[in-house]
């Protein structure tokens, strides 16, 4: 029996929509960012949904980017946005928008709602507008300039637009009602004046800008958009959304519907732009695509692939109220994504020289090794053995505790895919520390098993002293120690570790972006730092996977 397909309140919405042949139907989505900064993980959740929502309505998705604050945005940031959504595995077509496509048009609107005596011009500072306004529990007071004629209003607004007045000194409010209990209907701001920044597209054509509130509507409606999908934080303003485009009905093509959804908060992440930006500006991050960062540039560049951030985006589902999800879950639909495609090679981050005396000095000899157990069509490698190795630091114990099963004197190991190694010496230098250990081989375990069966409990991994290649890692945990950042005290100072490995010597030749699993530690990928004679590798996520045990410990 088939089982019925789910369908989350967004869908459930378009379903009647479509019912009752709304639109004709149709399905259009937008997704609107400010390029003022990179995105990040909270706007890939926005990204998939919009994309997503098109593709399964057989509609069409935009990219429009709300230029309206010349102050704050770069095309460089632009271009960014347009690199991660692509790279997230979308894709906008020719539905490429800005909203300064519109300023023609919007102006336009603002000169109808102020001939509706709708708006006027206001000459309060901005610090008198917000004790006016009043607060959740006193009604606001009415602008002395409220009650304005049409004509004067008219002609102040194109004052405006001529540059006739500083910045700061008047706006463009809508003239809705005081005493609302929605604040946002208390007689908001439409236009400001920004005179001394050019615009990254228009350059120094405009001197007043629309605000969000006001552009955001008629952008949507100017392009057909019938569901425009919006975080939580934004359900008090769908009565401002509505009031516009009622109020330019004339003007507008269609009335969209504006639908809230809770944004994605993650344990210990800022999603914030303004804060990660400052994390750029004073220097605690080398930039946007640092690979500490939450955005998506970093993302890709710590290892991160477009198919875990979707298949977590796609997890979390869609839902109405707010809340923080478990940074462990979007590692967990990494690791599922990166153990089906990471070819595995031995890398050792900490080395300890191993001498096998018993094993001839002049050979070496090839062993096989499979380069992923998941998938036996990514074939096999040959990995180099000889008499000197180099194995993890915290694999060896001259006094160990018990249940320690990896080397220490007297204890046999299996050394991955090549032979069983017993300890037999170690040596120290003056300061007493373990510099050496030399060790014995069965030469009858080849391959890393025994033909009497006998049992080993501990498996090392290792590289071969006279071809392993060096190597940077890069080791990566949290930007912050606590779960809900909020201040700069809650920074981690530990979250970048970096250190000289050794690693097999088939990655001498591995590009830029390649992903493996360095056995026994996490999944790595090669950094854009990588230089011809040293290799940088970046910490992708450690093996240990925190939310799939605890989702086995609840079952």
């Amino acid at each position: 029996m088939k089982t019925p397909e789910s369908f989350n309140f967004i869908e459930d919405i378009i379903n009647q929509d479509i019912v009752l042949n709304k639109n004709n139907k149709r399905v259009e989505t937008r997704f609107p960012p400010e390029p003022n900064g990179h995105l990040h993980i909270g706007h890939a959740k926005s990204i998939c949904l919009n994309f997503g929502l098109a593709a399964k309505y057989n509609g069409v998705c935009h990219l429009r980017f709300d230029d309206t604050n010349p102050t704050k945005e770069e095309a460089e940031y632009v271009e960014a946005i347009k690199r991660d959504v692509k790279w997230l595995g979308f894709d906008w077509g020719k539905h490429l928008y800005y909203t300064s496509d519109y300023f023609d048009k919007l102006y336009v609107c603002a000169l109808e709602l102020i001939k509706k005596h709708k708006a006027f011009v206001c000459h309060l500072s901005p610090d008198e507008i917000r004790q006016y306004r009043g607060t959740l529990t006193h009604t606001g007071q009415n602008s002395p300039y409220r009650e304005c004629s049409i004509d004067e209003n008219l002609k102040l607004f194109e004052g405006m637009r001529m540059g006739e007045f500083e910045e700061g000194s008047c706006v463009l409010r809508a003239r809705i009602d005081m005493s609302s209990p929605n604040l946002n209907m208390r007689d908001p701001v439409l236009y400001r004046i920004i005179k001394n920044t050019p615009h990254h597209r228009t350059g120094t054509m405009w001197c007043i800008y629309p605000s969000y509130d006001y552009s955001h509507p008629i952008s949507d409606a100017i392009e057909g958009i019938t569901h425009s999908i919006c975080t939580l934080e934004f359900e008090d303003h769908r009565p401002l959304y509505d009031w516009i485009l009622n109020e330019l009905s004339s003007f507008v093509c269609c009335h969209p519907k504006q639908i809230e959804f809770a944004r994605l908060n993650l344990t210990n992440t800022v999603m914030s732009k303004r804060k990660l930006l400052e994390l750029v500006a004073v220097g605690y991050v080398t930039g946007w695509d640092d690979p500490r960062m939450p955005t998506i540039s970093g993302l890709r560049r710590r290892g991160y692939t477009p198919e875990a951030i979707r298949k977590f985006c796609e997890a979390i589902g869609v839902a109405k109220a707010n809340s923080v999800v478990d940074i462990a879950l979007l590692e967990h639909c990494l690791r599922e994504d990166l153990n089906l495609r990471s070819p595995r090679v031995m890398a050792v981050l900490n080395p300890l020289r191993v001498v096998i005396d018993n094993y001839p000095e002049d050979k070496h000899e090839e062993l096989d090794a499979e380069n992923n157990p998941e998938d036996p069509d990514m074939g096999s490698r040959k990995i180099l053995f000889g008499r000197v190795i180099y194995i993890e630091q915290n694999d060896f114990c001259e006094q160990p505790p018990k249940k320690f099963f990896r080397l220490s004197p007297g204890q046999e190991v299996r050394l991955k895919h090549a032979y069983y190694i017993k300890c037999a010496a170690v040596i120290k230098d003056e300061e007493g520390k373990v510099v050496e250990i030399h060790c014995t081989y069965d030469p009858e375990t080849k391959g890393g098993w025994s033909k009497d069966s006998r049992k080993v409990l501990g498996t090392l991994h290792w590289v071969s002293a006279e071809h392993a290649i060096p190597a940077e890692v890069r080791l990566y945990s949290s930007l912050f120690i606590k779960p809900n950042p909020k201040e700069a005290e809650d920074l981690n100072p530990n979250s970048l570790i970096k250190c000289t490995a050794l690693v097999e010597p088939c990655l001498a030749k591995a590009s830029v972006g390649s992903q493996y699993q360095f056995l026994r530690h996490g999944y790595f990928c090669v950094d854009i730092d990588s230089a011809p004679d040293m290799l940088v590798f970046n910490q992708t996520v450690a093996l240990r996977d925190s939310w799939a045990k605890t989702q086995k410990e609840i079952q």
